[in-house]
Protein backbone atom coordinates (compact mmCIF):
# COMPACT_ATOMS: atom_id res chain seq x y z
CA UNK A 1 0.00 0.00 0.00
CA UNK A 2 2.91 2.38 0.73
CA UNK A 3 4.59 1.73 -2.56
CA UNK A 4 1.51 2.49 -4.48
CA UNK A 5 1.17 5.60 -2.62
CA UNK A 6 4.74 6.19 -3.28
CA UNK A 7 4.42 5.64 -7.34
CA UNK A 8 2.07 7.75 -7.43
CA UNK A 9 4.24 10.80 -5.77
CA UNK A 10 7.13 9.91 -8.07
CA UNK A 11 5.13 9.41 -11.31
CA UNK A 12 3.92 12.80 -11.52
CA UNK A 13 7.39 14.68 -10.68
CA UNK A 14 8.88 12.17 -13.58
CA UNK A 15 5.96 14.01 -15.99
CA UNK A 16 6.41 17.34 -14.91
CA UNK A 17 10.55 16.93 -15.67
CA UNK A 18 9.39 15.84 -19.15
CA UNK A 19 7.37 18.41 -19.81
CA UNK A 20 8.11 20.91 -23.31
CA UNK A 21 9.56 24.08 -21.71
CA UNK A 22 8.22 25.93 -24.98
CA UNK A 23 4.45 24.99 -23.44
CA UNK A 24 5.36 27.08 -19.80
CA UNK A 25 3.80 30.17 -20.58
CA UNK A 26 5.42 31.58 -17.69
CA UNK A 27 9.12 31.41 -18.98
CA UNK A 28 10.03 34.37 -21.38
CA UNK A 29 13.65 34.18 -20.83
CA UNK A 30 14.51 31.08 -22.98
CA UNK A 31 16.83 28.67 -21.69
CA UNK A 32 19.50 26.57 -22.47
CA UNK A 33 18.81 23.67 -24.65
CA UNK A 34 18.06 20.33 -22.06
CA UNK A 35 18.72 16.50 -22.49
CA UNK A 36 15.64 14.56 -23.95
CA UNK A 37 16.46 11.71 -21.16
CA UNK A 38 15.33 11.55 -17.46
CA UNK A 39 17.94 12.27 -15.33
CA UNK A 40 19.24 9.38 -13.27
CA UNK A 41 18.03 10.43 -9.89
CA UNK A 42 14.32 9.89 -11.57
CA UNK A 43 15.60 6.77 -12.66
CA UNK A 44 16.61 5.29 -10.24
CA UNK A 45 13.88 6.96 -8.04
CA UNK A 46 11.39 5.31 -10.81
CA UNK A 47 13.26 1.96 -10.82
CA UNK A 48 13.14 1.81 -6.72
CA UNK A 49 9.40 2.17 -6.76
CA UNK A 50 8.67 -0.01 -9.76
CA UNK A 51 10.69 -2.94 -7.79
CA UNK A 52 8.58 -1.73 -4.72
CA UNK A 53 5.65 -2.08 -6.40
CA UNK A 54 6.73 -5.32 -8.14
CA UNK A 55 7.38 -6.43 -4.01
CA UNK A 56 3.64 -5.38 -3.29
CA UNK A 57 2.32 -6.84 -6.45
CA UNK A 58 4.15 -10.69 -5.31
CA UNK A 59 2.82 -10.32 -1.85
CA UNK A 60 -0.51 -9.62 -3.15
CA UNK A 61 -0.24 -12.28 -5.86
CA UNK A 62 0.60 -14.60 -3.27
CA UNK A 63 -1.98 -13.66 -0.45
CA UNK A 64 -4.63 -14.23 -3.59
CA UNK A 65 -3.64 -17.35 -4.13
CA UNK A 66 -3.40 -18.42 -0.48
CA UNK A 67 -7.26 -17.05 -0.14
CA UNK A 68 -7.90 -19.11 -3.73
CA UNK A 69 -6.44 -22.38 -2.01
CA UNK A 70 -8.19 -21.66 0.77
CA UNK A 71 -11.82 -21.15 -1.26
CA UNK A 72 -10.48 -24.40 -3.03
CA UNK A 73 -10.08 -26.10 0.02
CA UNK A 74 -14.05 -25.15 1.03
CA UNK A 75 -14.80 -25.99 -2.29
CA UNK A 76 -13.62 -29.70 -1.61
CA UNK A 77 -15.16 -29.34 1.73
CA UNK A 78 -18.24 -28.39 0.27
CA UNK A 79 -18.13 -30.88 -2.54
CA UNK A 80 -17.41 -33.89 -0.36
CA UNK A 81 -20.68 -32.60 2.14
CA UNK A 82 -23.11 -32.93 -1.21
CA UNK A 83 -22.18 -35.83 -1.85
CA UNK A 84 -22.61 -37.34 1.40
CA UNK A 85 -26.04 -35.51 1.29
CA UNK A 86 -26.43 -37.20 -2.52
CA UNK A 87 -25.64 -41.01 -0.90
CA UNK A 88 -28.35 -39.93 1.89
CA UNK A 89 -31.10 -38.38 -0.58
CA UNK A 90 -30.65 -41.63 -2.26
CA UNK A 91 -30.97 -43.71 0.79
CA UNK A 92 -33.51 -41.73 1.68
CA UNK A 93 -35.62 -42.49 -1.46
CA UNK A 94 -35.26 -45.91 -1.71
CA UNK A 95 -36.50 -46.08 2.13
CA UNK A 96 -39.51 -43.87 0.73
CA UNK A 97 -39.88 -47.00 -1.81
CA UNK A 98 -39.70 -49.40 0.56
CA UNK A 99 -41.98 -47.77 2.76
CA UNK A 100 -44.73 -47.00 0.05
CA UNK A 101 -44.29 -50.93 -0.70
CA UNK A 102 -45.01 -51.72 2.59
CA UNK A 103 -47.89 -49.45 2.84
CA UNK A 104 -48.90 -51.25 -0.15
CA UNK A 105 -48.80 -54.12 1.20
CA UNK A 106 -50.51 -53.46 4.23
CA UNK A 107 -53.35 -51.40 2.53
CA UNK A 108 -53.92 -55.16 1.06
CA UNK A 109 -53.49 -56.84 4.61
CA UNK A 110 -55.76 -54.20 5.40
CA UNK A 111 -58.36 -55.09 2.92
CA UNK A 112 -58.24 -58.93 3.48
CA UNK A 113 -58.82 -58.40 7.04
CA UNK A 114 -61.72 -56.36 6.38
CA UNK A 115 -62.95 -58.52 4.25
CA UNK A 116 -62.62 -61.09 6.95
CA UNK A 117 -64.04 -59.16 10.04
CA UNK A 118 -67.47 -58.91 7.66
CA UNK A 119 -67.16 -62.59 6.73
CA UNK A 120 -67.15 -63.28 10.60
CA UNK A 121 -69.97 -60.50 11.25
CA UNK A 122 -71.47 -62.56 8.79
CA UNK A 123 -71.19 -65.61 10.20
CA UNK A 124 -72.17 -64.17 13.72
CA UNK A 125 -75.25 -62.82 12.98
CA UNK A 126 -76.64 -66.39 11.21
CA UNK A 127 -75.08 -67.98 14.38
CA UNK A 128 -77.05 -65.32 16.64
CA UNK A 129 -80.29 -66.25 14.11
CA UNK A 130 -79.52 -69.96 14.53
CA UNK A 131 -79.20 -69.58 18.82
CA UNK A 132 -82.43 -67.35 18.47
CA UNK A 133 -84.51 -70.02 16.61
CA UNK A 134 -82.70 -72.60 18.71
CA UNK A 135 -83.74 -71.34 22.03
CA UNK A 136 -87.51 -70.48 20.61
CA UNK A 137 -87.26 -74.21 19.68
CA UNK A 138 -86.07 -75.25 23.10
CA UNK A 139 -89.27 -72.64 24.72
CA UNK A 140 -91.75 -74.89 22.30
CA UNK A 141 -90.40 -77.98 23.73
CA UNK A 142 -90.25 -76.92 27.43
CA UNK A 143 -93.69 -75.71 26.92
CA UNK A 144 -94.82 -79.12 25.03
CA UNK A 145 -92.57 -81.19 27.98
CA UNK A 146 -94.71 -79.35 30.74
CA UNK A 147 -98.22 -79.79 29.07
CA UNK A 148 -97.28 -83.34 28.57
CA UNK A 149 -95.88 -83.36 32.70
CA UNK A 150 -99.35 -81.99 33.58
CA UNK A 151 -101.64 -83.30 31.81
CA UNK A 152 -100.52 -87.27 30.46
CA UNK A 153 -101.61 -87.91 27.08
CA UNK A 154 -102.65 -91.74 27.78
CA UNK A 155 -104.01 -92.98 24.70
CA UNK A 156 -103.20 -90.20 22.73
CA UNK A 157 -99.58 -90.09 23.65
CA UNK A 158 -96.91 -89.32 20.42
CA UNK A 159 -95.33 -92.70 19.48
CA UNK A 160 -91.87 -91.31 19.65
CA UNK A 161 -92.06 -90.34 23.13
CA UNK A 162 -93.02 -93.34 24.03
CA UNK A 163 -90.46 -95.19 22.42
CA UNK A 164 -88.78 -92.81 23.87
CA UNK A 165 -89.27 -93.51 27.52
CA UNK A 166 -89.16 -97.21 27.01
CA UNK A 167 -85.46 -97.03 25.61
CA UNK A 168 -85.18 -94.76 29.17
CA UNK A 169 -86.44 -97.55 30.97
CA UNK A 170 -84.51 -100.11 29.34
CA UNK A 171 -81.25 -98.01 30.08
CA UNK A 172 -82.50 -97.51 33.69
CA UNK A 173 -82.47 -101.11 33.88
CA UNK A 174 -79.84 -101.81 32.46
CA UNK A 175 -77.46 -99.46 34.50
CA UNK A 176 -79.07 -101.13 37.45
CA UNK A 177 -78.33 -104.36 36.83
CA UNK A 178 -74.95 -103.39 36.11
CA UNK A 179 -74.51 -102.04 39.45
CA UNK A 180 -76.47 -104.87 40.99
CA UNK A 181 -73.69 -107.20 39.29
CA UNK A 182 -71.07 -104.90 39.60
CA UNK A 183 -71.77 -104.83 43.88
CA UNK A 184 -71.74 -108.91 43.74
CA UNK A 185 -68.54 -108.87 42.04
CA UNK A 186 -67.37 -106.46 44.68
CA UNK A 187 -68.78 -108.22 47.33
CA UNK A 188 -67.15 -111.51 46.25
CA UNK A 189 -63.93 -110.14 45.93
CA UNK A 190 -64.45 -108.47 49.36
CA UNK A 191 -65.17 -111.75 50.99
CA UNK A 192 -61.85 -113.30 48.92
CA UNK A 193 -60.02 -111.00 49.79
CA UNK A 194 -61.04 -111.52 53.74
CA UNK A 195 -60.49 -115.65 53.37
CA UNK A 196 -57.30 -114.84 52.18
CA UNK A 197 -56.13 -112.69 55.38
CA UNK A 198 -58.02 -115.81 57.39
CA UNK A 199 -55.89 -118.55 55.69
CA UNK A 200 -52.80 -116.38 56.31
CA UNK A 201 -53.87 -115.77 59.73
CA UNK A 202 -54.52 -119.71 59.84
CA UNK A 203 -51.13 -120.71 58.84
CA UNK A 204 -49.16 -119.12 61.20
CA UNK A 205 -51.53 -120.54 64.14
CA UNK A 206 -51.80 -124.08 62.65
CA UNK A 207 -49.42 -125.47 65.94
CA UNK A 208 -52.11 -124.22 68.13
CA UNK A 209 -54.63 -126.28 69.54
CA UNK A 210 -57.47 -124.36 72.06
CA UNK A 211 -60.74 -125.45 72.96
CA UNK A 212 -63.14 -122.78 71.07
CA UNK A 213 -66.80 -123.98 72.02
CA UNK A 214 -67.10 -120.76 73.44
CA UNK A 215 -64.88 -118.50 71.69
CA UNK A 216 -68.23 -116.54 69.53
CA UNK A 217 -69.41 -113.44 72.08
CA UNK A 218 -72.13 -111.29 70.65
CA UNK A 219 -71.56 -107.47 70.85
CA UNK A 220 -74.80 -105.54 71.02
CA UNK A 221 -73.64 -101.69 70.97
CA UNK A 222 -70.50 -101.37 73.20
CA UNK A 223 -66.92 -102.00 71.41
CA UNK A 224 -64.97 -103.84 73.90
CA UNK A 225 -67.26 -105.96 75.97
CA UNK A 226 -68.92 -109.35 74.16
CA UNK A 227 -71.58 -111.27 75.62
CA UNK A 228 -71.19 -114.94 74.85
CA UNK A 229 -73.31 -116.49 71.86
CA UNK A 230 -76.74 -117.98 72.54
CA UNK A 231 -76.66 -121.67 70.89
CA UNK A 232 -79.61 -122.98 70.14
CA UNK A 233 -80.32 -126.56 69.08
CA UNK A 234 -76.50 -127.54 69.64
CA UNK A 235 -75.34 -131.09 69.13
CA UNK A 236 -73.41 -133.38 71.88
CA UNK A 237 -71.27 -135.03 70.11
CA UNK A 238 -67.84 -136.98 71.68
CA UNK A 239 -65.03 -134.78 70.36
CA UNK A 240 -63.40 -137.79 68.87
CA UNK A 241 -66.20 -138.64 66.39
CA UNK A 242 -66.91 -135.26 65.15
CA UNK A 243 -67.69 -134.55 61.53
CA UNK A 244 -65.50 -132.24 59.33
CA UNK A 245 -68.35 -130.23 57.93
CA UNK A 246 -72.52 -129.76 57.75
CA UNK A 247 -72.16 -132.41 54.55
CA UNK A 248 -70.43 -135.56 57.00
CA UNK A 249 -73.60 -134.44 59.35
CA UNK A 250 -75.75 -134.41 56.34
CA UNK A 251 -74.75 -138.05 55.50
CA UNK A 252 -75.18 -138.96 58.98
CA UNK A 253 -78.75 -138.55 58.47
CA UNK A 254 -79.39 -135.29 60.45
CA UNK A 255 -81.76 -133.21 58.11
CA UNK A 256 -82.64 -130.61 60.32
CA UNK A 257 -81.06 -126.98 60.41
CA UNK A 258 -79.22 -126.03 63.53
CA UNK A 259 -75.91 -125.31 65.36
CA UNK A 260 -73.75 -128.35 65.20
CA UNK A 261 -69.91 -129.26 66.44
CA UNK A 262 -67.31 -129.67 63.41
CA UNK A 263 -63.50 -130.36 63.81
CA UNK A 264 -61.94 -130.09 60.41
CA UNK A 265 -58.88 -131.72 59.47
CA UNK A 266 -55.97 -130.35 61.07
CA UNK A 267 -58.22 -127.37 62.85
CA UNK A 268 -59.76 -126.78 66.36
CA UNK A 269 -63.25 -127.82 67.24
CA UNK A 270 -65.85 -125.02 66.81
CA UNK A 271 -69.88 -124.64 66.60
CA UNK A 272 -71.45 -123.69 62.97
CA UNK A 273 -74.31 -123.33 61.44
CA UNK A 274 -75.79 -125.67 59.31
CA UNK A 275 -78.73 -125.16 56.50
CA UNK A 276 -80.18 -128.12 55.13
CA UNK A 277 -83.43 -126.77 54.44
CA UNK A 278 -82.13 -126.24 50.56
CA UNK A 279 -81.28 -129.72 50.44
CA UNK A 280 -77.99 -129.55 50.08
CA UNK A 281 -75.91 -128.88 53.25
CA UNK A 282 -74.67 -125.85 53.67
CA UNK A 283 -71.54 -124.64 56.26
CA UNK A 284 -72.53 -121.07 57.49
CA UNK A 285 -69.69 -119.13 58.97
CA UNK A 286 -71.31 -115.96 58.44
CA UNK A 287 -75.20 -115.56 58.27
CA UNK A 288 -77.01 -112.79 57.27
CA UNK A 289 -80.66 -112.84 58.25
CA UNK A 290 -81.96 -109.29 59.21
CA UNK A 291 -80.37 -105.69 60.34
CA UNK A 292 -80.26 -106.64 63.97
CA UNK A 293 -76.82 -107.06 64.35
CA UNK A 294 -74.34 -104.70 64.57
CA UNK A 295 -71.26 -104.85 62.38
CA UNK A 296 -69.52 -101.84 64.05
CA UNK A 297 -67.00 -103.96 66.49
CA UNK A 298 -63.46 -103.94 66.80
CA UNK A 299 -61.13 -106.08 64.94
CA UNK A 300 -60.11 -108.72 68.20
CA UNK A 301 -64.65 -109.10 68.34
CA UNK A 302 -64.01 -110.05 64.55
CA UNK A 303 -61.13 -112.38 65.42
CA UNK A 304 -63.63 -114.08 68.25
CA UNK A 305 -66.55 -114.07 66.37
CA UNK A 306 -69.83 -111.97 67.80
CA UNK A 307 -73.52 -112.92 67.13
CA UNK A 308 -75.66 -115.63 67.00
CA UNK A 309 -75.35 -118.75 65.02
CA UNK A 310 -78.89 -118.82 64.40
CA UNK A 311 -79.53 -115.72 63.28
CA UNK A 312 -76.38 -113.45 62.24
CA UNK A 313 -72.48 -114.06 63.05
CA UNK A 314 -69.16 -112.90 62.06
CA UNK A 315 -66.31 -115.55 62.64
CA UNK A 316 -63.01 -114.59 61.12
CA UNK A 317 -61.39 -116.92 62.99
CA UNK A 318 -62.82 -119.76 61.69
CA UNK A 319 -64.84 -118.87 58.60
CA UNK A 320 -61.40 -119.76 56.66
CA UNK A 321 -60.85 -123.37 58.10
CA UNK A 322 -64.26 -124.59 56.53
Amino acid sequence: MHTIKLLLFVVPLVISSRVDPDLSPFDSVPSEPKSRFAMLDDVKILANGLLQLGHGLKDFVHKTKGQINDIFQKLNIFDQCFYDLSLQTNEIKEEEKELRRTTSKLQVKNEEVKNMSLELNSKLESLLEEKMALQHRVRALEEQLTSLVQNPPGAREHPEVTSLKSFVEQQDNSIRELLQSVEEQYKQLSQQHIQIKEIENQLRKTGIQEPTENSLYSKPRAPRTTPPLHLKEAKNIEQDDLPADCSAIYNRGEHTSGVYTIRPSSSQVFNVYCDTQSGTPRTLIQHRKDGSQNFNQTWENYEKGFGRLDGKVISLHHSLIC
